[in-house]
């Protein structure tokens, strides 16, 4: 066997090895549960050798009922037996994330919602692990703690955050009400009616699925791809359900694979009756009631931004964006209310609710499907990333059509390019990296006029892109995507258009980043990998302690140039105030 043979065989196993890296061999009932939010990742792992060199992961559509299709779900039926010590919803499915359980329910209400006012009135109810080996006569050992949190997952479903358990409880959460404080009449045999539906990792499962035309893209966290590279699809195929019964599949071969995003074909059955594949709630393609897309709109995720992201909506509607698309990523500092008020004043702000932590770039994928027919061009950036025209000369009005930085710039600047050029898919812009400016608290104006010191020299770049543009796999590396072959991408010359990043801000806002960092493949802060790396904070080890020099770093030049425009264009007249204090004043 040659070097490069041995390399390959060497790859393979390690592809294997990480598909099944839970301390025991999942079995297939096991696997189904847990990939059975919108689609199946089966692994024929009961039939072929784990070493076979045939092995591969097949991807099974189901039939995306609105209730799981798994039989062991509670439903309320059984739950009637417990005299109503839990809940009349069907927890569809658990999933265990790392600081809580997330359950995925249906019913309880007309429209099969759970509404966040009830989530005072629950609670998580966790039974021991050794409830099925206890004696007839033995009380049942339970354990009670408050939910977490309530939110709308989609028209027919909600979730619902439990605490994590002790040690000696199940994870496999369910609900009651907060006064009823016993069980009534559980024995063993309707325990396990309740609850032999185990939780799924957060790490292997798949999460969402979309149809886009003839194709399905699903989304998939578990397959360890390979980050910024197309992936060889030939070794997923997908399964479409046409009803409850697993008899009733249709096979197609995956048609891309890259990183957590797998497009498949539909059926010809299926496509022409996409009603015949029950429950995908996801599909884009459909026609907005007025004709015409908005020009420019903007993807963003976030956790607990509720204070930032005024401000960062208003300045760019200013700048004209028309449509704001706003993943949540497990917020609980009431962003949802904010953007409520948002989108009552005339903003046109959605908050999509995206429970699946480290997927930046899939909630990206998925956000381009979405906007693809409403929008022309998308800008895909940070809450903390503004955009700013520093210099408005005669020769630049090749990006612009006016030859000043005046309302509705941006929106001109791409429009201007959906008219001189047909293969201009991308538009990519610099980022200068922000200070704390010698500040200990945060700005009382807002961060565009508060932070005035930054880097000399620009670290990175992000991109609007043009999406249905995009290559089919969706692929991206957050920055920017990769486009169909025919399309290039354009870098903006800093004197025409700048990003100012306001990545280190006073410290109180910057150590939120050592809780999670929203990417795939970026390593959170508190893990000792690549330290080295521009997506860390130089200086920083892997604790979120402050540097007694903190106000004083990442200061090299003094930059008040998009503190000035604000001030000069945004600012009321009479009261000197700024959009979004305005509307801070209303409320305090």
């Amino acid at each position: 066997m040659n070097p490069s043979d041995q390399r390959r065989k060497r790859k393979r196993n390690i592809f294997r090895q990480s598909l099944f890296s839970l301390p025991h061999l999942w079995s297939v009932r096991s696997l189904l549960s847990c990939f059975s939010f919108l689609t199946f990742l089966y692994l024929l792992s009961h039939t072929i050798p784990f070493t076979s060199s045939s092995f591969r992961p097949i991807l099974v559509v189901s039939s995306l009922s609105l209730l799981s299709s798994s039989s062991s779900s509670s439903s309320a039926k059984s739950v009637k037996d417990f005299g109503n010590f839990l809940l009349p919803f069907k927890i569809e499915n658990r999933v265990l994330f790392p600081d809580h359980v997330l359950l995925l329910v249906s019913g309880g209400k007309k429209d099969g919602l759970v509404k966040n006012s009830t989530a005072n009135e629950l609670e998580c109810v966790y039974f021991g692990k050794n409830v099925l080996n206890r004696h007839k006569n033995d009380s049942v050992n339970f354990s009670v703690q408050k939910v977490i949190s309530v939110d709308e997952y989609d028209e027919f479903r909600s979730i619902i955050r439990c605490p994590i358990p002790f040690s000696n409880y199940s994870a496999d959460a369910n609900l009651r009400w907060a006064d009823k404080d016993r069980i009534l009449g559980v024995d063993r045999k309707k325990w396990l009616l309740l609850n032999n539906q185990t939780s799924c990792s957060w790490e292997n499962v798949a999460y969402a699925a979309v149809l886009d035309g003839d194709t399905a893209v699903v989304f998939v966290k578990g397959l360890n791809l390979r980050a910024d590279r197309l992936s060889d699809p030939r070794q997923f195929t997908c399964h479409f359900g046409l009803g409850k019964s697993d008899k009733n599949l249709i096979r197609t071969m995956a048609l891309s694979a890259a990183q957590e995003v797998v497009r498949c074909s539909l059926p010809r059955s299926i496509q022409k009756n996409p009603d015949k594949l029950q429950g995908v709630r996801s599909r884009v393609r459909e026609k907005k009631r007025s004709e015409e897309k908005y020009e420019l709109c903007v993807c963003t995720m976030v956790w607990n931004q509720a204070s930032a992201i005024r401000e960062w909506i208003m300045y760019h509607s200013w700048l004209g964006v028309e449509r704001w698309f706003v993943y949540d990523n497990n917020s609980d500092d009431e962003i949802d209310k904010v953007i409520q008020e948002l989108d009552l004043e005339n903003y046109n702000v959605t908050r999509h609710v995206w429970p699946w932590i480290k997927t930046q770039e899939a909630g990206f994928s998925h956000c381009a499907l979405r906007a693809k027919d409403e929008c022309n061009w998308v800008s895909f950036m940070d809450v903390d990333e503004y955009f700013y025209f520093p210099y408005s000369t005669p020769r630049h009005q090749r990006f612009r059509k006016l030859g000043y930085a005046g309302q509705n710039s941006l929106r001109a600047l791409v429009s201007n390019f959906s008219s001189i050029s047909r293969t201009i898919a991308e538009i990519r812009t610099s980022c200068h990296s922000f200070g704390p400016s010698g500040l200990n608290l945060p700005p009382s104006q807002g961060v565009t006029v508060g932070y005035t010191c930054r880097l000399q020299s620009p670290e990175r770049h992000k991109s609007i892109v043009r999406p249905d543009a995009l290559d089919s796999s969706l692929l991206n590396v957050v920055h920017h995507f990769h486009l169909k072959k025919g399309f290039k991408y354009l870098n903006l010359p800093q004197s025409t258009a700048i990003i100012n990043h306001y990545k280190y801000q006073v410290w109180e806002v910057f150590r939120a980043k050592f809780y999670r960092r929203v990417a795939t493949y970026v390593a959170d802060w508190r893990e000792n990998q690549n330290e080295g790396s521009r997506d860390r904070a130089p200086g920083l080890g892997t604790e979120a302690i402050e540097p007694p020099d903190w106000p004083q770093r990442f200061c090299e030049v003094w930059d008040t140039g998009l503190r000035d425009f604000v001030l000069s264009n945004l600012a009321d007249l009479s009261t000197g105030l700024l959009p979004w204090e305005a509307k801070s004043g209303l409320t305090d």
